[in-house]
C-alpha cells in the first residue's frame, strides 16, 4: 500500500504523465455519457424488451462491448466495433492486393492513407449495420414508444429512419475519434480502453445478478459465489500469465574494437512472446462472429433458424468450434505481422550478434521462424481456450452475463489492455527516474490492439 500511495504521488508529480491521464478519463466520461444518450424519437421509460432481449447470448455481448449502449439505443450504439470490422477488412486486404501492400510500407504516408481508406470503410459497415438495428429496436418497441412529432404516431416516419442511420454513423465515428484523441493525447491505447471501459461497465451488473441468483434461484448461497470468485481469480492469473508469457532466445554479440574502445563481448536474450498476437486475434475473430447477427438485423437468436441460430448461439458447439479455429487462424496471422524473423536476423548479422550453434543469415531467420511456429501453437490454443471458457461455465449454472467474465473476449481484452496502459505509465515514470509500479520495475505489455 505504501509503494502503491508513493507510485501515485510520482505519477503527480510529472507534469505531462498527470495531465495525459486526466485527459484519458475526460474522454472517458464523455464515452460514458453519451452511451446514455437516446437516439432522438425513441422514449427511453419504453427500452424493457429490448434490454431483455440483450440480457444474454450474442446480443448480450455486443451490449457488453458497447458498455450498454446497445441495449439503451444510444447515440453510440454500435460502439467501436464496425471500425475494428473495417480494420479487418484493410488488414487482409493487405495480404492480397498490392495497391495495400504498397501502402503498407510507404511509411507514415501510406499509414495515413490506410487510415483513410479504414475511416471511408467503417462509414459503409455502419451505414449497412444501422438499418438492420434500427428495424429490430422498432420490433421491440410498442408502437407509442416511437413518438418524433406526435404521441398518436404509430408507424416511425422516412424522417426517423434516415436521421436515426445519420445519428449512429456519427455516433461510430465519433467514439472512434475519441479512441485516437485518447492515443495522440492520453495514455494507453483509445481503442483498446474504449471496449474495456465498455466490458468494465457490465461487471458491476454481472456480479450483482450473479449473487442475486445464488442467493435466491440457483442456490449455493455465498459460498458458492466466493468460490466463483476465487476461480474467476485464478482465470484472471492465468490469463496474465498468457499474456506475458515469453521464450529467450541466447544471443552472442562478437568482440569489435573501434578506436580505443570494445564493443560486445555480451550475451544477450531476444525474449519471444508466446502470444505476439496480444489480444487481436481474439477481438477479430469476435467481429467476424458478429456477422451473422448482422445480417440478420440484430435480431434475437430465438427469432432465428439453421445457419443464422447455429452461429448466434454463443453456447452452441458450432459457435465455439468456429471460433476457436479463427483465434488460432488470427493468432498466426498477427504473428507473422508482429515479428519478421529476416529482420531480426539481418540486425543481428548487423551488430555482430549470433545465435550460439546457428549461422548468421537466412539459417538464424529460419531458427527464429521455427521457434516462433513452435511456442504459437500452444500459445493459440490455450488463447481459444480461454475464449470459449464462457460457454463452459455456462453449463455448470453460472449466469450468462457472469460467465462473460471466465475468460472470452472480455477478460482477455481487460488484462491485455491494463497491462499495456500500466506498461506505458511505468515508462513515464522510469524515463524520470522514479520508482515503477512493481518491485522489479517491469511491466510486460504490449500496444496489440492497433488498428491502423
Amino acid at each position: 500500500m505504501k509503494r502503491f500511495i508513493q507510485t501515485i504521488r510520482n505519477i503527480y508529480k510529472i507534469e505531462d504523465l498527470r495531465k495525459r491521464i486526466t485527459y484519458t478519463i475526460g474522454i472517458v466520461l464523455l464515452y460514458r455519457l453519451g452511451s446514455y444518450v437516446v437516439l432522438p424519437g425513441v422514449d427511453p421509460n419504453q427500452l424493457a424488451n429490448l434490454q431483455n432481449q440483450t440480457s444474454s447470448g450474442l446480443l448480450g455481448l455486443l451490449n457488453m462491448f458497447s458498455g450498454g449502449a446497445f441495449s439503451n439505443a444510444s447515440i453510440f450504439a454500435l460502439g467501436i466495433m464496425p471500425y475494428i470490422s473495417a480494420s479487418i477488412v484493410v488488414q487482409l486486404l493487405g495480404m492480397a492486393i498490392p495497391y495495400f501492400q504498397k501502402l503498407q510500407k510507404e511509411g507514415e504516408s501510406g499509414r495515413k492513407k490506410i487510415n483513410q481508406i479504414t475511416r471511408y470503410l467503417t462509414v459503409l459497415i455502419t451505414g449497412f449495420q444501422a438499418p438492420g438495428y434500427i428495424a429490430n429496436l422498432i420490433s421491440q418497441l410498442p408502437a407509442q414508444a416511437i413518438t418524433p412529432f406526435d404521441p398518436a404516431v404509430t408507424s416511425p416516419s422516412t424522417f426517423f429512419w434516415v436521421s436515426s442511420v445519420v445519428i449512429l454513423i456519427s455516433g461510430t465515428l465519433f467514439v472512434m475519434w475519441l479512441g485516437e484523441r485518447i492515443t495522440d493525447k492520453g495514455i494507453g491505447n483509445g481503442i483498446s480502453l474504449i471496449i474495456m471501459i465498455g466490458i468494465i461497465a457490465r461487471l458491476p451488473f454481472a456480479l450483482f445478478g450473479e449473487l442475486i441468483s445464488r442467493m435466491e434461484q440457483k442456490g449455493g448461497g455465498l459460498v458458492i459465489f466466493i468460490v466463483e470468485l476465487a476461480v474467476l481469480v485464478g482465470v484472471i492469473l492465468i490469463s496474465i500469465l498468457l499474456v506475458q508469457g515469453t521464450r529467450k532466445i541466447p544471443v552472442q554479440y562478437a568482440k569489435r574494437i573501434v578506436g580505443n574502445k570494445q564493443y560486445g563481448g555480451v550475451r544477450q536474450y531476444i525474449p519471444l512472446k508466446v502470444n505476439a498476437a496480444g489480444v487481436m486475434p481474439i477481438i477479430f475473430a469476435q467481429a467476424i462472429m458478429f456477422l451473422p447477427l448482422t445480417l440478420a438485423g440484430f435480431a434475437s437468436s430465438e427469432s432465428l433458424s439453421g445457419f443464422a441460430a447455429a452461429f448466434t448461439n454463443i453456447h452452441g458447439f458450432w459457435y465455439n468450434f468456429v471460433f476457436a479455429l479463427m483465434i488460432i487462424i488470427f493468432t498466426y496471422f498477427y504473428t507473422a505481422i508482429t515479428i519478421n524473423p529476416n529482420q531480426m536476423a539481418e540486425d543481428m548479422k548487423k551488430n555482430n550478434g549470433f545465435i550460439p550453434g546457428v549461422k548468421p543469415g537466412k539459417r538464424t531467420a529460419e531458427f527464429i521462424d521455427q521457434v516462433m511456429s513452435r511456442i504459437t501453437l500452444p500459445g493459440s490454443l490455450f488463447l481459444a481456450f480461454v475464449a470459449i471458457m464462457p460457454a463452459l461455465v455456462s453449463q455448470i449454472g453460472i449466469t450468462a452475463q457472469f460467465a462473460q467474465f471466465y475468460g472470452g473476449t472480455s477478460l482477455l481484452i481487460l488484462v491485455g489492455v491494463v497491462l499495456d496502459t500500466l506498461q506505458q505509465i511505468e515508462s513515464h515514470l522510469l524515463m524520470r527516474h522514479y520508482d515503477g509500479l512493481t518491485k522489479s520495475g517491469r511491466i510486460k505489455g504490449r500496444s496489440s490492439m492497433n488498428m491502423g
